[in-house]
Formats: C-alpha cells, structure tokens, sequence
C-alpha cells in the first residue's frame, strides 16, 4: 500500500467520524477495544487485532502505561482498517512483528498519521527541539515520529534526515518508559 493510501484512509476515518479521539473512532468503526493484562516486560504482549466471521476486535494490554496502550490502539486500528480483508485472520506474532513486514510497516504509518497531526509535527520541530524533545513533548516514542517525519517526506516536505530509523517491530521490542520519558 502506498504512503498516500494510508495518508486517505485515516483522512477518510477522520472525517467519517468527526474528529481524532482514537477511542471514540474505534466505537463509531463497531471495533470494540478489549483489554487484557499480559504483563509488561520487553518480551510481553502490547496488544493485537483479530477478525473472526466478520467481526473485528483489538486486545490492549491493560498494564501498560495508557500513552502505551494509546499507541498500541491506533498501530492495530491500522490493521483493522488497511489488512482485515488480507488474510490474517488470527494472530500470529512471529509474522506479525517479523521486521521486514510490509503490514508492520503501513500500520506503524496508519498509527503515525492518526496520532501526529502534520500541523503538531512541525510545530514540535519547529520549536528548536532536539528529536527526541519533540517526540516527548508530542507523547509518543521516537520511533513513532521517525514514521510520521517518512509520512511528511513522501507528502512533499523537506526535513532533515531522522537521527533514528525505526524499524517496523519497535513496538513489539519497546520497554515500557516512564511517563515521558523516551530514550535516544
């Protein structure tokens, strides 16, 4: 899926909906957030999107931080919207989180366009911040602003290069941070 299908899609749920609470889009999209205590060590499950006889449902895991489970929201709406009908019918987290996974990649970007709007982007760069600065003060990691800064780029925007690459399974290997607090 090319970036500019992805930049639509969350355009077209954006609009549909009304606004860009996550929560209350997945409500008004009939894809109930479920949430499931699975620990939270590196190796812990964050979240994950089943659709069974047509019926699609995302799993949080309840003891992440909710800046966590925010993220973890929006990254498996992206699968919910861009991959339900692809065949990936149950979770499987080896595919899933496989570094080289096209469908990691684009809901890492679905998630990026919906959570960073392009105007608080700039406005976090703009301001003199470092990378890493930007990214806290905008309460996601920076490998999520790594995404959106990709987004920004294929739009037509000339930015400096990221001082990170995110690979497509960040979220899968992330620990969790304190509130605020992410590492470069």
């Amino acid at each position: 899926m090319a970036y500019d299908d992805i930049v639509r899609s969350v355009a077209k749920i954006k609009s549909k909906c009304g606004g860009t609470d996550l929560f209350a889009l997945c409500s008004l999209l009939g894809i109930p957030v479920c949430y499931s205590s699975m620990g939270k060590g590196k190796d812990a499950i964050k979240g994950f999107f089943v659709k069974s006889n047509r019926i699609k449902v995302i799993t949080v895991n309840s003891d992440l931080p909710y800046m966590i489970q925010r993220i973890i929201t929006a990254h498996e709406l992206g699968h919910a919207i861009l991959h339900a009908d692809s065949g990936m019918q149950a979770f499987h987290e080896l595919a899933l989180f496989d570094d080289s996974s096209r469908c990691e990649k684009e809901a890492n970007l679905f998630a990026s366009e919906l959570l960073i709007s392009d105007d608080d982007f700039f406005a976090a760069l703009e301001n003199g911040q470092a990378f890493c600065q930007a990214a806290s003060s905008l309460n996601v990691p920076p490998e999520l602003l790594d995404f959106k800064a990709r987004l920004m780029k294929e739009k037509g925007c000339t930015l400096a290069n990221s001082p990170i690459t995110a690979n497509n399974k960040f979220l899968k290997s992330m620990a969790v941070p304190d509130y605020g607090e992410y590492g470069c």
